[in-house]
């Protein structure tokens, strides 16, 4: 009832809601933080609500085009030795901190001995950084190195082929010892950065503002100044239904992500906006290098025996009939996932592997009549939260169509993390958003030392073969081999079934038509320092 509420006051506000707009003199854009920011320090930048803010606030070394490509930032150029353990970076000279009262005037350049801080800090216990991991087993000892003011070194212990692409995440980005010394623990509610926007104002629960940096160091291919926006503001409204209202209204600019409750509102079932709303909207889809999964704990401290068995396992993956799921409960966004956890887009993706779980129910329930189910069968459980209830709902059905009971355990999100961390859920919903350009970082959530919750294995899958073929990636250099080993251990997830993947995700934006070259990415980063705002 209240969905269909919800679907019929939006419906009346489009029809009948002549919108008032005020007029503007500076270009803000205006988005929703649905989940709110809890920090905006650059080493506790582990949600997408963070990220998003802070890649804004703050630059790396490096940093990503749209094509995942890492591409000169502070550093305007750098060199890899021929051992492969050494990368050279040589900086700008015309990068400033922001104007703040920790620096004795005002401001001051960016210089290799900030990196040195910068990247000790996120490695110090002290900090307890949940990006610290990105550097475990990578760096030599005294590996940070400032050479001179301009010139920074890095000295793995051993070669490891995407560390150009871990650089461009934001826990690398460059923070000023000062700022951390005078700002103490609250540096994370007051950022100085050298980012194209910096911090002005954030009202608890109610917005953050950002404004325009006039020193910004990058230009456009024109050499006109970035961020060509006067400003951003970031508002915090929890509830999606509210967002989508304010949105239409014209009280935001954009609107990332659409939920469950409003899609066919927004989208017909083809995944195309809807026509009345095309006038004063537009619509941008890209591929999101996020996998959508439902995990198994297969080791030996899972209760629940059948997920020990493969075969039940593989009756699972052959029971679901994704393409059906996408298209029903998604409006045809995203693309049903078959052929292994690597996304599409990303060099290790086998679109043709040696075999697909193809929906087919013949065939699940061959292998759930071979499986220790078919003798003593029990009823599983599946844990969700209540965005993907209705996901859940559809595979609870489809099980039940070859014969498995499936009920549904509903937690909120921060008990359902906790839960799969500590490796107490047999069954449940989960997702993969890539943290750096390179399917590494899908693989490592199946390599044996990685186990929840020291590491993102939360299936305890583990498998000598996929061992030695993932440590052998980490020291390749030739890519082309490289890409040839993820493919394998790709392809052997698939067959043990450690997971069932049901598809590949779309990041789906809603941008106001006065709103243009906002650039983003498969990561679904934004790169609001492109963007325009038409001003009345």
């Amino acid at each position: 009832m209240n969905r269909i509420l919800v679907l019929i006051h939006i419906g009346l506000l489009l029809i009948s809601c002549n919108v008032s707009k005020k007029k503007e003199d500076k270009a803000v854009l205006r988005y929703n933080s649905e989940n709110g920011i809890t920090s905006l320090d650059p080493a506790f930048a582990s949600s997408q609500d963070n990220i998003w803010a802070v890649n804004q606030l703050f630059n790396g070394l490096v940093q990503v085009n749209s094509s995942l490509e890492p591409i000169p930032c502070i550093a305007k150029s750098w060199k890899i030795d021929s051992t492969g353990k050494i990368y050279t970076f040589h900086l700008r000279n015309d990068v400033y901190f922001h104007p703040s009262s920790c620096f004795p005037n005002n401001t001051r350049i960016v210089t290799a001995h900030d990196f040195v801080f910068s990247f000790n800090r996120i490695i110090d216990p002290k900090t307890a950084s949940p990006g610290a991991w990105i550097f475990n087993d990578k760096i030599a000892a005294n590996g940070f190195r400032a050479l001179n003011d301009s010139t920074f070194q890095i000295e793995l212990v051993q070669p490891f082929g995407p560390f150009l692409g871990i650089l461009t995440m934001p826990y690398c980005t460059v923070v000023p010892k000062e700022g951390i010394n005078f700002y103490g623990k609250s540096f994370a509610q007051n950022p100085v950065g050298t980012g194209p926007f910096s911090f002005f104002l954030w009202e608890k629960d109610i917005n953050l503002v950002l404004h325009r940096n006039e020193q910004y160091f990058e230009s456009d291919s024109t050499g006109n100044k970035l961020p060509y926006l006067d400003a951003l503001s970031i508002s915090f409204v929890s509830n999606k239904q509210m967002a989508l209202l304010l949105f239409l209204k014209g009280k935001l600019d954009l609107l990332n992500g659409i939920s469950s409750t409003s899609k066919d509102v927004i989208l017909d079932k083809n995944g195309g906006l809807q026509p009345e709303l095309a006038q004063d909207i537009t619509l941008e889809k890209m591929p999101f290098l996020n996998t959508e999964y439902l995990a198994i704990q297969i080791d030996d401290s899972t209760s629940q025996h059948p997920w020990k068995d493969k075969n039940f396992r593989k009756a699972i993956n052959y029971a679901i009939d994704r393409k059906k799921m996408i298209k029903n409960l998604r409006n045809d966004v995203g693309s049903p996932s078959e052929s292994g956890f690597i996304p599409i887009g990303l060099k290790g993706h086998a679109s043709t592997p040696p075999y697909a779980y193809t929906y087919d129910q013949q065939k699940a329930k061959e292998f759930l009549a071979r499986s220790s189910y078919s003798s003593n069968p029990t009823t599983i459980t599946v844990s969700t939260t209540k965005d993907y209830l209705d996901l859940c709902i559809y595979i609870q059905k489809q099980l039940a169509d070859i014969g498995v009971t499936c009920t549904i355990d509903v937690l909120p999100s921060s008990e359902l993390k906790e839960q799969k961390r500590n490796a107490n859920l047999p069954f449940f919903r989960a997702s993969w958003i890539m943290d750096y350009p390179d399917a590494e970082n899908y693989l490592s959530c199946f390599y044996s030392k990685n186990f929840s919750p020291n590491g993102p294995n939360y299936t305890h899958f583990k498998d000598e073969q996929f061992d030695l073929w993932y440590e052998q990636s980490l020291t390749q250099t030739d890519d082309e081999k490289r890409i040839r080993l993820y493919e394998q251990m790709d392809s052997l997830i698939l067959d043990e079934a450690p997971i069932v993947v049901l598809f590949y995700d779309e990041s789906v934006r809603l941008l106001r038509k006065n709103i243009t070259g906002l650039v983003n990415n498969p990561l679904n980063i934004p790169s609001f320092k492109y963007a325009r705002k038409e001003i009345d």
